[in-house]
């Protein structure tokens, strides 16, 4: 997997020749915020339509599994969540959409919280609000981390997509407790969906497990020859930054970085702590405060 703002990849086709010998087991994360220049001068400085554009059609002439991951800005592109997701689907070779929150970490001068920040929940509702198929039995928790990431996944022919979320027995939604699933009456379900509901997915197994899923699930018809490409996910990952900082979240996950040293740090502690200088400053300061106490 790249995580990539595209700019080779829109230059450069003969870098991307060399990203698809690398498939099946190769997708590409590619930084897509909206689709209006304004905003991705206000979000990373320079207006990179055109270069979104060149990398979509570079990686899709040479069939490279692509998920978009747009940022949404209260107030600045959160009204776009619904035509990103349109326009995911204009490209065969997109698999999905994950959006972020905004994050008060790293470049994001003149960040204010009660006027910038978005949670996940906002943008769930505008997914389900969109013109598009997912209602909101389609996009649950990530069991793992059902706080910070929920998801959503369809099969797709063509332009189509059917939600198939959904089709979850409704028993396994705690309905007191929305956000937590349970699976103790459903022992080979809850195998399937963890296996399957795992960020750990990828080009390569992510067919097999959605086929295995939805034997489970006797509304659904599995349909033959399932392959990646009839797959479209809807992802909404929200990190912590100092407004939303919550230990117990920490600890659950799912994404890390693997240092040269061999550590592996969960991805929000790592942009508040260790990603550059001010990182470090504000670990070693909430070090020195703990070492206070």
């Amino acid at each position: 997997m790249v995580n990539t703002n595209g700019l080779r990849i829109a230059r450069d086709k003969e870098f991307v020749a060399k990203l698809a010998e690398l498939k099946p087991g190769f997708e590409v994360y590619l930084q897509f915020d909206s689709l209006r220049p304004d905003v991705h001068q206000q979000l990373r400085g320079a207006d990179l339509t055109r270069i979104r554009q060149q990398a979509l059609e570079n990686l899709e002439e040479f069939g490279i599994s692509t998920t978009l991951v747009a940022v949404i800005k209260k107030g600045l592109n959160d009204d776009e969540v619904g035509d990103i997701v349109k326009h995911a689907l204009t490209w065969s070779c997109v698999r999905g959409v994950t959006f972020q929150p905004i994050q008060d970490a790293g470049r994001n001068d003149g960040f204010e919280p009660d006027r910038d920040r978005i949670v996940l929940s906002d943008i769930r509702r505008s997914i389900i609000e969109a013109d598009n198929p997912f209602t909101e039995r389609d996009v649950i928790p990530l069991p793992c981390n059902p706080e910070s990431i929920t998801i959503g996944y369809a099969l797709r022919q063509g332009k189509d997509i059917a939600p198939v979320t959904s089709f979850l027995p409704r028993e396994m939604l705690v309905d007191e407790v929305p956000n937590t699933v349970s699976f103790e009456k459903f022992p080979e379900l809850r195998k399937r969906l963890f296996e399957f509901f795992s960020l750990e997915s990828d080009p390569t197994n992510s067919s097999e497990r959605l086929e295995a899923l939805l034997c489970c699930l006797p509304e659904v018809p599995t349909p033959g020859n399932l392959e990646y490409s009839n797959i479209f996910r809807v992802v909404v990952s929200e990190f912590l930054d100092p407004h939303n900082f919550c230990i117990s979240r920490v600890k659950r996950s799912c994404v890390h970085f693997v240092t040269l040293d061999g550590k592996i740090i969960p991805f929000d502690t790592y942009n508040l702590f260790y990603r550059d200088a001010a990182a470090r400053a504000r670990r070693m300061n909430s070090l020195s405060m703990l070492g206070a106490r």
